[in-house]
């Protein structure tokens, strides 16, 4: 039998915000027409085109997603689509907060290397889960910045 989470919830910030995936909509295709014209028609290259877009949508692909988390006693589980992410608490040093989320860092202090190295905790659009994953978090990390 599988244990229970202590905190569960999910994020889909293509849905939760939706100005600014309009916004994104909008310069995708942009950058989109602007990639065809400078590789297929300037360059000749389609290859080059369509591994810029697979790049770009690649690296968007969480934005568009819907993404679980869950906090367990000994880990924390992120599941995109097709992906599970599961890290001990013991992987990580800090934690911050940000507009969208907690940044959990490898690090004992912030750094810049946090978006490659440690793990983003999106908030889903109405932040309930805001105020008990902070209280979670502090009982296994300890040092909040």
């Amino acid at each position: 039998m599988l244990p229970e989470p202590l905190l569960k919830w999910k994020s889909w910030p293509f849905v939760e915000r939706p100005w600014t995936s309009i916004i994104l909509i909008v310069f995708l295709i942009l950058l989109s027409l602007l990639l065809y014209r400078i590789t297929v028609i300037g360059w000749q290259q389609p290859f080059y085109y369509f591994l810029g877009m697979i790049l770009v949508f690649g690296n968007l692909l969480p934005y568009f997603i819907i993404t679980e988390y869950e906090l367990y006693e000994d880990k924390v589980q992120v599941r995109y689509l097709f992906i599970k992410v599961s890290r001990p608490y013991t992987d990580f040093g800090c934690f911050y907060e940000d507009k969208h989320g907690i940044m959990l860092s490898t690090f004992k202090m912030p750094r810049r290397l946090d978006p490659f190295r440690g793990l983003s905790l999106r908030f889903s659009s109405d932040k309930k889960e805001r105020e008990k994953l902070v209280e979670i978090l502090m009982q296994k990390i300890g040092k909040k910045y």
